[in-house]
């Protein structure tokens, strides 16, 4: 291929073997070169942490096709730093993390590695996306988180991102209806740990719990995938409160 053909990272929190993965990966060889960096093995929940007790390890793999990849002993977001600084031939044009196998809107996004994962390539200066289907199964079918990828990818590629910005993509499994904009739906998990003992009678806990949607709003991520369209949301990692911040500010002065 010509120099100026895009060069694409793909990664991950389901780890390097997953279906997910090999589904992305082939999406994004449509748009240019690829290369796979992404856990050994599954790394869901695990945010944004990184590894800083223990050497990391990478081995070069097939992915899938004609594209290959390393498997690292680490976190997602480990996987793409550790891509940026020491794997990659040249800089990524874009960063690519999933597809997921289980919804990452709402809250979920706070907790997924694969959200995080993009957000480090974000943080590197790199166009990224993330990309989730709503359905756990292994056996799911992506074709419309496919579609959705392929639109975004597009895009993306064209037009850039804002500095900062990442984008969360989640689509419902089965067939593609459409893409719509979306916010961060308000949702929250209502936990219970269930206390339980080992054969030795030493007490452990167990998460357990269920999800709860607080958003009414028709632009809500959530909202949109249970009418069964694949939802994008542009996220940010600056937290900050600004509109507080100015409030704040205002009544120290005054």
């Amino acid at each position: 291929m010509p120099k100026t053909t895009p060069y694409i990272l793909v990664s991950n929190d389901d780890g390097f073997f997953s279906k997910g993965i090999q589904a992305l990966a082939r999406v994004a060889a449509e748009f240019g070169r690829v290369v796979v960096v992404a856990p050994d093995r599954e790394q869901s929940a695990v945010g944004h942490a990184v590894t800083i007790h223990d050497p990391l390890r990478a081995n070069r793999i097939k992915v899938v096709d004609d594209i290959e990849g390393f498997s690292v002993t680490g976190t997602p977001a480990d996987c793409v730093k550790l891509a940026h600084d020491q794997l990659l031939e040249e800089k990524p044009d874009l960063v690519l993390s999933g597809i997921n196998h289980g919804s990452n809107a709402g809250i979920n996004l706070l907790y997924s590695g694969t959200v995080s994962a993009a957000t480090e390539g974000t943080v590197l200066g790199y166009p990224s996306i993330a990309v989730s289907c709503t359905d756990f199964k292994r056996d799911a079918d992506l074709n419309g988180c496919i579609a959705a990828a392929r639109l975004m990818i597009s895009q993306v590629l064209k037009k850039g991102l804002p500095k900062g910005v990442t984008l969360n993509i989640n689509a419902p499994s089965g067939p593609f209806k459409g893409l719509k904009w979306s916010k961060m739906a308000d949702s929250r998990y209502v936990e219970e740990y269930e206390g339980r003992k080992d054969p030795f009678e030493r007490p452990y806990y167990w998460l357990t719990g269920k999800f709860e949607l607080l958003d009414n709003s028709p632009d809500a991520d959530i909202q949109l995938l249970n009418q069964g369209y694949a939802a994008v949301t542009p996220i940010q990692y600056d937290l900050t409160d600004y509109d507080l911040l100015k409030e704040m500010k205002q009544s120290l002065e005054s």
